[in-house]
């Protein structure tokens, strides 16, 4: 057993022998290890004592240069694409044999002097070459060159990867053996300056076939630009510079060009399609870190230096047109390149003043100018949600926008968008359902909010609003009442208590009415006639100015009758009443058969006449009835030149003259057994649209001297211009400087201030 422990470790010293190398002392004495460890076991008695070799094991002679003329061999096979003699794995350990007896130094310079003699010849080619012959030739010849010289670094580098991770690695100086062989590519062949303007030449050249339209080699562009970037500073320094440079100029012509030949639409079109052709190439043979200024340089070329062109030319169309995908289109453009939101916002702007004030400025269009006005305002809205991305900025400029187009005529649009409202809250009003309704105020409660005037708007609503509720024309209670809320929630309850006064005066009426109708039913003689009375606080009511006409007597009777019922209720309190608003349903009696006529007061008194006599003179009739000469004619008008014809104009003709005759006719046919004729009541005419006019600037006059003797009394003394800036903040409606002078003058003129006596422009209040 003893003798059998000691030839083992003469045994592992012969195992270390290798391709004739003997290992290093230490793998020897590992391998006596285990084998002493394991007669340890067996015989503890024997102590085992380990000991390195005297001398360390030499290389046979000529070792390193016969190697060396092996892998010499093998680099050189591989650099001429033939096979090589000798196992790959005896060569890589060849090296490693090597570098274990520090022979690295030496390895690397041979095996780099061998790669820069291959590199070096490999020019030779390209020289030789007619470089006036076709260009992709040049390129796949370089190409090839390329390839074969990456395929040849990877092979050497395998075989040399013991040289390449542990002499190469610890020395920081010393490049790769890949990075060498990129080294000296560059420095021996792309770094020649006819092989480098040649490649660079061709490749633009490509790229400007493809720009062009034409089918190019793209697999052979993407080798040869990544072999420039793999060449480091040749791709930022030769090729980069050069692209973007003859991109900058392509496209600022092409630009310049498109923009006379081609419409707005398609010139946006085809700025896309060029951007997504420079990503696609981007992302298929250029290298990433071109991304950025490529774009940017078709951007500026194609966008930047168009951009207000762009709009003067194409936007006011594309928005007239509403094309919602060439506007989602300029927009997104717009937003890519600086300034460009920013000059889309001003001529956004524009476009909707210019709009809306052709709308707003024409008188002719008064007629359709809050419906406009509605579709227009839906119209932008859409554009904002769909093709500018809700972008807040151009929701705050639209509204701004419209601000100042719909100010622009003071006074008109409040007036016809209370009587817009107005036409939608009439009964017969078919056109929507509650729900339509509800959305159409809140649309036009956007548009209020426009408004500075809305103290006109009140007074024309609360005018018309008294017509629905007097003469029974509102189509809903409930849409009423929902329009006063939205009022109320924009500019407050004072702006709607007055309003909502009418309500409760509605409601008060009907409970009157009832404790007279069983009144009447105590009374001994309760008459024909079936009177309702609507009782009005003067305050929250329009002002209408009372007309006396001659009522029948049951009527008069009837009217004592209420008088005496009221006051009785409540004593102290004044009835005056109003014959404007006042209707009555009439029976009649025809050839076909009976009618039932909804009529006003004033046709009331009329066709009563005809209960007398068959015949009537205008005169007869202006002297009966006590009725105003022009309300009359518009009262006959709507009796005899109407749809329902109860009496017959004598001679024909629209217009009611001096003179004309009326006769009855009893001959009238209508299909409908009651027939309404008193529309004409719910009609405004011209003297009531300028007496509610005439109202709403009485009452600013006297919101003004308010505000004045306000500012006045708490400041004391205040000079001319800080108090009209004060009057501006507090006024909610418009006033020219000159009307706030007046007014100034006035309040002087009646001693509620002075004029200071050394600056006439200090005032001060007069306690």
């Amino acid at each position: 057993m003893a003798d059998e422990l000691q030839k083992k470790p003469h045994l592992s010293a012969l195992v270390g022998h290798t391709n004739g190398l003997t290992k290093p002392a230490s793998l020897a004495a590992t391998a006596t290890r285990s084998a002493g460890g394991s007669g340890s076991a067996t015989a503890s008695s024997k102590k085992l004592v380990i000991k390195n070799f005297r001398e360390r094991p030499k290389l046979p002679d000529n070792y390193t240069q016969d190697t060396w003329q092996k892998l010499h061999e093998a680099v050189g096979a591989i650099q001429s694409s033939i096979s090589i003699k000798y196992n790959l794995e005896e060569l890589y350990q060849a090296v490693e044999n090597l570098c274990s007896y520090k022979v690295s130094a030496t390895l690397y310079k041979q095996l780099r002097q061998v790669c820069e003699e291959h590199v070096k010849a490999q020019i030779l080619q390209f020289r030789e070459y007619p470089f006036s012959l076709d260009s992709l030739l040049f390129l796949k010849k370089i190409n090839k060159c390329w390839q074969d010289h990456c395929r040849q670094m990877i092979m050497i580098r395998s075989i040399f990867l013991f040289l390449d991770r542990t002499y190469v690695l610890q020395n920081s100086v010393l490049p790769s053996i890949w990075d060498m062989g990129l080294e000296l590519f560059r420095n021996h062949i792309i770094s020649d300056k006819q092989v480098q303007t040649k490649t660079i030449d061709g490749i633009l050249l490509l790229i400007e076939r493809e720009r062009n339209g034409e089918a190019v080699d793209r697999s052979l562009l993407r080798s040869l630009l990544s072999m420039l970037s793999d060449l480091q500073q040749v791709y930022k320094e030769s090729f980069e510079e050069r692209f973007l440079e003859e991109t900058n100029c392509l496209y600022a012509a092409e630009g310049q060009r498109l923009m006379q030949e081609r419409e707005v639409p398609e010139y946006l079109h085809h700025v896309n399609k060029r951007l997504e052709e420079e990503g696609d190439r981007v992302i298929t043979y250029l290298d990433h870190s071109t991304q950025k200024p490529l774009i940017a340089c078709v951007e500026k070329q194609l966008l930047g230096e168009h951009l207000a062109a762009i709009l003067q030319k194409g936007l006011d169309s594309l928005l007239d047109e509403n094309r919602i995908s060439d506007l989602t289109q300029t927009y997104q453009l717009f937003s890519r390149v600086k300034g460009g939101q920013q000059i889309l916002l001003q001529h956004w702007s524009e476009y909707i003043k210019n709009f809306g004030t052709t709308i707003v400025v024409n008188p002719e269009k008064d007629k359709d100018m809050v419906q406009e006005l509605l579709d227009f305002k839906d119209k932008v809205d859409h554009i904002i949600e769909v093709c500018f991305q809700k972008n807040e900025k151009f929701i705050n400029l639209m509204k701004e926008s419209f601000e100042t187009f719909i100010n622009k005529r003071p006074n008109k649009p409040a007036e016809l968008i209370a009587k817009y409202v107005d036409s939608k809250l009439r009964a017969g009003n078919k056109e929507a359902t509650d729900e339509e309704l509800e959305r159409i105020l809140d649309k036009i409660m956007i548009i209020f909010r426009f408004i500075h005037g809305k103290d006109v708007f009140e007074a024309f609503y609360k005018k018309d609003l008294a017509k629905r509720l007097l003469v029974g024309k509102s189509a809903s209670v409930d849409a009423e009442k929902s329009m006063l809320s939205k009022l109320k929630h924009e500019c407050g309850a004072a702006f709607t208590s007055k309003l909502e006064g009418m309500f409760k005066d509605m409601e008060l009426s009907k409970d009157v009415m009832v404790q007279f109708k069983q009144y009447m039913q105590n009374q001994s003689d309760p008459g024909n006639i079936d009177l309702t009375v609507n009782i009005l606080t003067m305050g929250y009511w329009p002002t209408y100015t009372p007309m006396e006409v001659h009522l029948n007597s049951e009527m008069i009777k009837l009217q004592e009758v209420f008088k005496t019922f009221y006051l009785g209720k409540h004593s102290g309190r004044k009835l005056q009443w109003q014959t404007t608003l006042g209707h009555a349903v009439l029976k009649a009696e025809f050839k076909e058969g009976k009618k039932e006529f909804q009529v006003s007061l004033f046709q009331t008194l009329v066709l009563l006449m005809f209960n007398e006599g068959d015949e009537f003179s205008f005169e007869e009739i202006k002297m009966a009835t006590g009725v105003e000469d022009s309300e009359l004619r518009r009262t006959l008008q709507s009796l005899a030149c109407g749809k329902a014809r109860v009496l017959i104009k004598n001679p024909k003709g629209k217009d009611v003259e001096d003179g004309d005759k009326f006769i009855f006719n009893g001959d009238f046919k209508h299909k409908l057994f009651r027939i309404k004729i008193n529309q004409i009541q719910m009609k405004e005419t011209v003297e009531e649209q300028v007496s509610t006019t005439e109202r709403v600037f009485q009452d600013r006059q006297y919101q003004i001297d308010a505000a004045i003797v306000r500012i006045m009394k708490m400041r004391k003394t205040l000079g001319h211009n800080l108090l009209v800036s004060e009057l501006y903040n507090q006024l909610k409606f418009p006033v020219k400087p000159g009307d706030l002078k007046k007014r100034i003058e006035s309040l002087i003129d009646r001693d509620y201030m002075e004029r200071d006596k050394d600056n006439p422009n200090q005032y001060h209040y007069v306690a």
